[in-house]
């Protein structure tokens, strides 16, 4: 043996003597230490250096929350040049991890046996030699092995050299180092304090965005109200983005099931999770969109959503009959208020079991009165399903439920809970017969009320009643508590116990946050092969991936102006999870609204992408047409949503291309701008439509921060705000408006307002573009709205892209068409194009334009109107509107002003 092996070897002994002594007891003899960690043994690698696999040794076991898994194996691998894979495991016991048939990762990692390396050279790793790394010449991510005692691992760029993810050891500190025990893995990762933002880590409602220094994160699905702070809500995502100083951003995922603790220090994250694996994903980014396409990519793209989706939604929870829903609907016709879709809460339901409609109050033949007359004025109707099954041996869906066997067992019989109908059985959308199962009842109600989506409701599992545990049982009672609705309730409290089954042998304990998931999966399979249409599906519950099936809201929050003001970073939020489709209860669910507070939270609903109006049965009504300034607020905001309504169904088209999500933080249009980074009272729509809503009561201005350029209001073109650098902006807010601005550099393509949005798609186009000196830029994704396939391999779309540039005294705009005979043949036409933020220089003195299709026509000149602000011809900007045009906007086009001046 060589001296530095020698005085490796004695460094090694003396670390084990310090854990030994110095962490392993307390002064009353109990064991201070989780853990002690793991050194590196063997390591093998392949030629192209993008995968290692390292065996890792216990350096010494700790009793604390049950023993330690002696031997391990690291696998680290370059998914692909913008993604990087470290997955730990126990190679001598197959532990739980999330099938591949559940999400599927499309993954290529090194294979765990030994025997398939032969042909790859053995490595023997001893303490003396150097680190072993990760790497390819296309990534910017490099992966470091560590060869300390204990060991660590690191990710960085390789473009600046910042450390990603740093998990090497304080031997000072046995909480920054490798736990992994039966039910308790911890995980930690160093993070630079000042320089370091992090979003993510749901779901829960918290004040801020940004993520803060000093607190836990619990991920267990529970119906927990989301009007209570800081605690586990209905989803679990342990996904987070970081975001460092000049922008640079990366995502980072622990893909594990299992229920756990992630307590942020600010320095440092770590992970307390109560089984499963260690499958940890880095995403490169380098910017927050590029980050939301690598991290959708694995996990699957968001499901595009109807076209009639984005209408204006409206339910309560107490509707009391068809009677009173068809007042509801005629209320706001009567109003001229946009009403979509209607919903109906548990009230429907004979007794409160799925598949039945109450004979009395929501009889059969009225109820398909009251659908095809919705169906008549082109409106939808959407309504709620638990998954609680009533054990009543009258029930069709439960005697054919029972003979599928496709119900949750606990003790080899199926679990009974307790839901609103009573005792409840709860069906197992792990098991491949109960989606056949699912389908049939959901083809057998369909074929009697034809309903045009499904609310998802109480799929964490909410039970009314808690089970006792298993005797003896780690499952149900496991050692390490985690923080369980904040004050670490057993984790069996009124849900599923944890030592119920699944098919497959799978456990609930391990299969928990999956079921909302699972639902939605079983729930979107079965509307498509009944309805042949894209279906539209709400669920409460959430996890990774659930954004390929459903969209989201917020759950029961309540009418505050807390609440309103939560329900920003909540649906900022969803987006970064991969749900972009995501509103909260507008004016509130629980506790009774205020004329002011449901005024100014639809001026702010308006503008979720998922916009609904929804009440619990014990407070006041709420819709919208009750007060006269409600209801004038709302024909306001609702008629610009209803104008922006391609722009919104276009966002919908790129998020399930690329996973950006519709609703977006400033930060992703401006990731360089650090002060975008604490903005959670503000939000855009895409790039460049940005929302700054009154939150607090009274108010009747706003400071709205104003990222670099000139930004146009949207409900008044002539009010602009401009800025050569960030700043904040105090606006006037009166009670009847709400502050929304288009950034410059952007095309918009609108249509009119209408009251639904089949009739909105009938009216001409209206293309918005703000002139900039920039690169102007937009898009409009059209189809029939409602196709299986977004923009798939068929013909039945169309894309159109618009390009702008200005350059001295000329404006150019043209468009670039891929399918345009889709958008022909509905004859769909621009009838007009507003150029907004013309700068006023020098005196008018006129204007020409030049309007050319692509087969070489030169157009009619339609009318061109000039339009100053206020301040007439001292204003800084004018509009300049080219009206009474009949332009196909399938047909590429390109449009020239020569702006007249001297």
């Amino acid at each position: 043996m060589g001296e530095g092996e020698v005085s490796s070897s004695l460094n090694h002994y003396l670390l084990l003597l310090i854990c030994i002594f110095s962490f392993s007891y307390l002064p009353n003899g109990e064991e201070k230490a989780v853990g002690y960690g793991y050194s590196v043994g063997s390591v093998y690698f392949d030629s192209t250096g993008k995968w290692l696999e390292a065996s890792l040794h216990l350096l010494n076991s700790s009793s604390v929350y049950g023993p330690d898994i002696p031997d391990l194996i690291l696998l680290a691998s370059l998914e692909t040049n913008r993604r990087l894979r470290i997955r730990i495991t126990d190679p001598k016991h197959q532990r739980w991890e999330i099938p591949e048939e559940i999400i599927h990762r499309h993954s290529h990692h090194a294979r765990h046996s030994h025997h398939a390396h032969r042909s790859v050279p053995e490595i023997r790793q001893i303490p003396s030699q150097a680190d072993h790394s990760v790497s390819d010449p296309t990534s910017d991510l490099i992966f470091r092995l560590r060869n300390t005692t204990p060991f660590g691992f690191s990710v960085s760029r390789v473009s600046s050299g910042e450390v990603l993810f740093d998990t090497s050891p304080d031997t000072s500190d046995p909480a920054t180092f490798l736990v992994f025990k039966d039910q308790y893995i911890q995980l930690y990762s160093w993070l630079p304090k000042d320089t370091s933002s992090l979003y993510g880590l749901g779901e829960h409602t918290k004040k801020s965005l940004k993520l803060k220094p000093n607190d836990t994160y619990t991920l267990w699905n529970a119906d927990l109200a989301s009007a209570n702070l800081d605690v586990n809500l209905y989803g679990s995502h342990p996904f987070y983005m970081d975001i460092r100083s000049g922008g640079a951003t990366h995502g980072v995922l622990l893909l594990n099931s299992n229920g756990m603790d992630i307590v942020y220090g600010g320095d440092r994250i770590t992970y307390k999770v109560i089984g499963g694996v260690i499958d940890l994903y880095l995403f490169a980014g380098p910017s927050p969109a590029m980050v939301m396409e690598q991290y959708t990519k694995l996990i699957g793209r968001p499901a595009p959503m109807p076209y009639w989706s984005f209408g204006f939604h409206q339910c309560r929870y107490g509707y009391k009959n068809v009677s009173d829903i068809t007042g509801v609907v005629a209320g706001y016709a009567k109003a001229r208020i946009p009403l979509e879709v209607m919903w109906t809460d548990i009230d429907y339901m004979d007794g409160y079991k799925d598949f039945t409609l109450d004979p009395v109050n929501f009889p059969v033949d009225l109820m398909k009165k009251f659908v095809d007359k919705l169906h008549k004025n082109a409106q939808k109707y959407v309504l709620i399903l638990d998954p609680g099954i009533s054990v009543n041996n009258t029930y069709g869906t439960f005697v054919r439920g029972m003979e599928a066997d496709v119900f949750i067992k606990r003790d080899g019989a199926p679990y009974l809970g307790e839901v609103w109908p009573g005792p409840v059985y709860f069906p197992d959308f792990a098991n491949p017969v109960t989606e056949t199962f699912w389908a049939g009842e959901i083809k057998r109600f369909r074929d009697i009320l034809p309903v045009d989506g499904l609310w998802l409701d109480m799929n964490e599992i909410s039970n009314f009643i808690t089970s006792p545990p298993t005797q003896n049982s780690t499952l149900d009672d496991p050692p390490y508590k985690i923080n369980n609705d904040g004050n670490r309730r057993p984790i069996n409290n009124n849900t599923v116990p944890a030592t119920s089954m699944h098919f497959g042998n799978i456990t609930e304990y391990n299969a928990h946050n999956l079921y909302g998931l699972l639902e939605s999966r079983a729930t979107h399979s079965a509307l498509i092969e009944v309805t042949g249409k894209r279906p539209f599906i709400l669920s409460r519950s959430t996890f990774v991936s659930s954004g390929k099936y459903a969209a989201h809201w917020t759950g029961d929050n309540a009418a505050t102006w807390d609440d309103l003001a939560y329900s920003i970073p909540s649906i900022l939020n969803s987006g970064i999870f991969g749900i972009p489709m995501v509103g909260a209860d507008i004016c509130g669910f629980s506790l009774n609204t205020t004329e002011e507070l449901c005024s100014r939270w639809i001026q702010l609903g308006a503008f979720y992408p998922f916009a609904r109006d929804h009440s619990a049965k014990d407070t006041i009504r709420q819709e919208l047409y009750l007060w006269d300034s409600v209801a004038a607020a709302a024909r306001e905001v609702l008629g610009l949503r209803y104008r922006l309504l391609p722009y919104f169904y276009t966002l919908m088209h790129e998020s399930h291309k690329k996973g950006t999500p519709i609703a977006r933080p400033l930060f992703f249009t401006f990731p360089e701008d650090p002060q975008t980074y604490e903005i959670d009272s503000q939000f855009l729509i895409g790039k460049g439509v940005m929302v700054s809503p009154v939150l607090k009561p009274g108010a009747v201005t706003v400071d709205a921060y104003f990222p670099a350029g000139n930004w146009f209001d949207l409900f008044d073109y002539s009010k602009s705000v401009s800025a050569k650098a960030g700043k904040y902006v105090t606006l006037d807010a009166p009670p009847e408006h709400i502050n929304v601005h288009v950034r410059e550099g952007n095309i918009i393509a609108m249509q009119g307002e209408a009251m639904t949005t089949k009739a909105a798609r009938k009216t001409p186009f209206q293309l918005l573009v703000v002139v900039s000196r920039e690169n102007m830029r937009g898009e409009v994704f059209l189809d029939d709205g409602e196709e299986v396939k977004m923009g798939g391999k068929g013909k039945n779309w169309s894309l159109v892209r618009f390009y702008g540039k200005h350059r001295n005294n000329e404006v150019i705009v043209r468009s670039k068409v891929k399918n345009g005979e889709f958008a022909q043949r509905q004859k769909w036409i621009i009838s007009k194009i507003s150029f907004i933020g013309i700068e006023n220089v020098g005196k008018w003195k006129g204007h020409d334009y030049w309007l050319g299709l692509s087969n070489g026509r030169v157009m009619d000149a339609g009318s061109v109107q000039r339009k100053m602000g206020d301040d007439g011809e001292d204003a800084r900007f004018f509009t300049l509107e080219i009206s009474s045009l009949n332009l196909p906007i399938g047909q590429e086009f390109e449009l020239k002003i020569k702006l007249g001046s001297h």
